[in-house]
């Protein structure tokens, strides 16, 4: 029989508590064998007619009770050794009382030893004693018949029966034991799958966090520290020709981009939906970036809407926004040009954002791609989105993305 109940340095709760549950079953083993030991020696005082008389047969009992005391319990739980050298010497005790007294009614001790061979042996092995000792008893019965050949009908149609029963008691009892251990042990599994799991998914939580941040900096507040380096050049390159009125204007644009930056670095914080999203719908927003990309930098920004603007969601409206942001940004670093359309396409099963300049473009097969457009490829992906890139050294770039509706 699987041991049920040995130790284990990291046994789980299932598994622990099966084992808990078969410690409980002690009380109800030693119970019955105080039961069927105490009838078999009443018995034998009642029925004092051995040729031998009584205390022969009377001090096996003992002996075999004794033997329970200090073997049995133990192989009860599971000590291999202490079952094997119990089921030996019990049944080596009941033999030698049915050698001494031919007529003993000991043999009622069957109802506890072979259900104990079973708890205590594996199930080969107990299957090997079951049919040991019913052929040895089988054989001393015949014998002390006189090979009575009346006799031996019945003792080998009930040594058939006993063996019968015996043997499919036996492996019920144990196949149901095993399967409950090992429903203990493939719960425990899960349990520890799961938690591997969710330790697995809290660290991906967090390094999804740590790029979401990323993103977010890059998106907001890098462009807009790189706003306030081009203003504050451009002032200082206006208050170089006395031109007062350009370095009030640009002052007051750094003035706005800063506070626009500052909000933006608490809505990161605060993880709420960007600054120009608040209280502003997308075409709204993509019409303020426009706004504030022509007169920060005075490139030609033109956004433009087709279709009926209709609510996204908070997450898809961000993803849309910082990908105008991106590429409006690398318009200004890298393009050269003088003119970017932004377009935001409504249509029925999709919003597309289209993004085209027309500065000296690149071959993007040649291009890493850069941390902004991996961002941008990242925040698409979220949303089950697609981007697209066309550019040619020379006819400028289009960015093209798609989000489903």
């Amino acid at each position: 029989m699987t041991d049920p109940t040995a130790d284990c340095a990291e046994e789980g709760v299932s598994t622990a508590e099966f084992r808990a549950m078969w410690r409980r079953q002690e009380p109800f083993w030693h119970g019955a064998f105080a039961i069927v030991w105490g009838s078999a020696v009443v018995v034998a005082v009642l029925d004092d007619r051995g040729p031998h008389g009584l205390w022969p047969t009377l001090l096996l009992l003992v002996a075999i009770g004794v033997a329970y005391a200090t073997l049995g319990v133990r192989g009860i739980r599971q000590l291999q050794g202490a079952g094997v050298a119990y089921q030996l010497v019990a049944w080596s005790l009941l033999l030698a009382i049915q050698l001494v007294d031919p007529g003993t009614e000991s043999w009622m001790l069957y109802f506890v030893l072979y259900p104990q061979m079973w708890a205590m042996l594996e199930v080969r092995w107990a299957a090997v004693g079951t049919l040991l000792t019913l052929a040895t008893f089988g054989t001393v019965r015949f014998w002390q018949s006189g090979f009575d050949s009346d006799a031996l009908g019945a003792i080998v149609i009930s040594s058939v029966i006993s063996l019968g029963i015996s043997m499919a008691l036996g492996i019920f009892i144990n196949r149901i034991v095993d399967e409950a251990q090992s429903r203990a042990e493939t719960i425990d599994e899960l349990r520890s799958t799961q938690a591997r799991l969710a330790a697995v998914e809290r660290d991906r939580g967090v390094q999804d966090e740590r790029e979401r941040i990323s993103r977010e900096i890059h998106d907001t507040l890098a462009q807009g520290f790189t706003s306030v380096v081009t203003l504050s050049r451009a002032a200082e390159a206006a208050l170089s020709r006395g031109d007062a009125d350009t370095v009030r204007e640009r002052l007051a644009l750094i003035e706005r981009t800063a506070t626009d930056n500052l909000a933006e670095a608490r809505l990161i914080v605060a993880e709420l939906t960007p600054g120009h999203l608040q209280s502003r719908t997308l075409v709204e927003a993509m019409q303020r970036l426009g706004a504030a990309v022509s007169s920060e930098t005075g490139l030609r920004t033109d956004v433009s809407v087709d279709g009926e603007p209709a609510p996204l969601g908070g997450v898809a409206e961000v993803v849309l926004l910082r990908t105008a942001q991106e590429a409006l940004s690398n318009v200004r670093r890298h393009a050269e040009a003088g003119r970017v359309a932004v377009a935001l396409a409504y249509e029925p099963q999709r919003v597309v954002l289209t993004v085209t300049d027309d500065g000296c473009g690149f071959d993007p097969s040649a291009d890493g791609g850069g941390f902004g457009l991996d961002g941008v490829r990242a925040r698409a992906a979220q949303v089950g989105g697609a981007v697209g890139l066309t550019s040619a050294p020379g006819a400028g770039t289009t960015l093209r993305l798609e989000v489903p509706r």
